[in-house]
């Protein structure tokens, strides 16, 4: 099943992994330059602008870079739905019509029922509902397509398999081919956008780079009725005490951005709030379609909802918390820090100031009807 990693002499995967080889200056403008015009042609001046909602930090995985992982000792909870009501209620008053929910993987918080509960209550104030979730059934998929998500997002983590063994130690995580077919059983399922990515650091990036071309060139075959999304997130901190082994340094970022635009014209790339706010606005013209905008990285982030049902968990196990663990203004831990903390307002006063159209509503479901 993993055979189209490995298959990669076609022209278009040959292309990118040509662009991927070291560059002097002369050849990076070069390659910025065609990368704005060609971004321009397909998708003119819009980026489109989302949120993620956290719905619960709760996770039966140990993943060594996660802040979320089982074994850290962290302050926990699962918003209940009426919570993610009010969270979402907030990011619509912040302009946002273009969600994505996102949680770890706990069968006792996080089942399909309460997911699909979570999108039914904001399907009806929320255009465009998408999950980054544990990856599920086609089954289930079909459920949470039904109820009215109309996007997936998963990243491989790394496309290593040795690495990725290495950093997922526990839980259904481990389970390396599972994770890989799962944008394929979103398609199976009715998902109509599905973003796919690496998480850089973990293993060499121009390895992850060329791995993560040739998935997304096998899925734009495969299922090829969907539109795709591609993101690049590097590591930040986050609890706990991983440190990456393998830098994608700034330049070697704009280059592999300009490699996917280059080969890949049609599919959107997906910037958040893990890079800096200057680099986020350099990197605007080259590629970018969509970014994320005053992002919080931990469930009720946005209004304070579920400090009351906080709790502690020390390597799975709930704990009772130190006398002064939960203080009055505690929250639930984050999954890692943003390096980008300006409004969504002033983001998108900034699109606008470099001749872009922020777009906060691409999709509303009475275009099916």
């Amino acid at each position: 099943m993993t055979s189209f990693l490995r298959d990669r002499n076609t022209p278009r995967l040959q292309r990118f992994a040509a662009l991927l080889e070291p560059v002097d200056d002369a050849q990076l403008e070069s390659l910025a330059t065609e990368s704005a015009r060609i971004t321009r042609r397909h998708f003119g001046n819009a980026i489109r602008l989302f949120a993620p909602l956290y719905l619960s930090n709760e996770c039966i995985n140990n993943c060594a870079y996660c802040g979320f992982s089982r074994d850290n000792p962290i302050l926990r909870v699962t918003l209940e739905v009426d919570a993610v009501r009010r969270e979402a209620r907030h990011l619509v008053k912040e302009g946002f019509r273009n969600l994505l929910l996102v949680a770890g993987e706990h069968p006792k918080f996080v089942s399909n029922g309460y997911l699909e509960s979570c999108v039914r209550a904001l399907v009806p104030e929320i255009p465009s509902v998408s999950l980054e979730v544990a990856p599920m059934e086609v089954e289930d998929y079909a459920r949470l397509s039904s109820a009215g998500a109309e996007g997936l997002v998963v990243y491989q983590e790394t496309y290593d398999e040795d690495a990725y063994a290495r950093f997922h130690t526990a839980g259904p995580k481990k389970d390396f081919a599972w994770r890989l077919a799962c944008p394929e059983r979103a398609y199976a399922g009715g998902f109509r956008r599905i973003g796919i990515g690496a998480l850089f650091g973990l293993a060499d990036w121009r390895s992850e780079a060329t791995a993560l071309g040739a998935h997304l060139n096998h899925l734009l075959r495969t299922c090829w009725r969907s539109q795709f999304t591609v993101s690049l997130p590097r590591l930040r901190p986050c609890a706990g005490s991983f440190a990456p082994d393998h830098a994608l340094p700034d330049r070697e970022f704009v280059q592999l951005i300009c490699a996917l635009r280059l080969c890949f014209p049609e599919v959107g790339i997906v910037l958040s709030t893990r890079e800096p706010a200057p680099l986020r606005d350099a990197l605007l013209p080259l590629g970018i379609t969509m970014m994320s905008a005053g992002s919080h990285t931990e469930p009720g982030g946005y209004t304070g909802e579920g400090t009351a049902q906080l709790h502690l968990t020390v390597r799975g196990k709930p704990v009772a918390p130190a006398p002064d663990t939960l203080q009055k203004n505690a929250r639930a831990t984050e999954q890692f820090s943003i390096a980008d903390d300006r409004s969504p307002s002033e983001v998108a006063q900034l699109l606008r100031s470099r001749g872009f159209d922020p777009v906060w509503k691409d999709w509303d479901r009475a275009i099916l009807a």
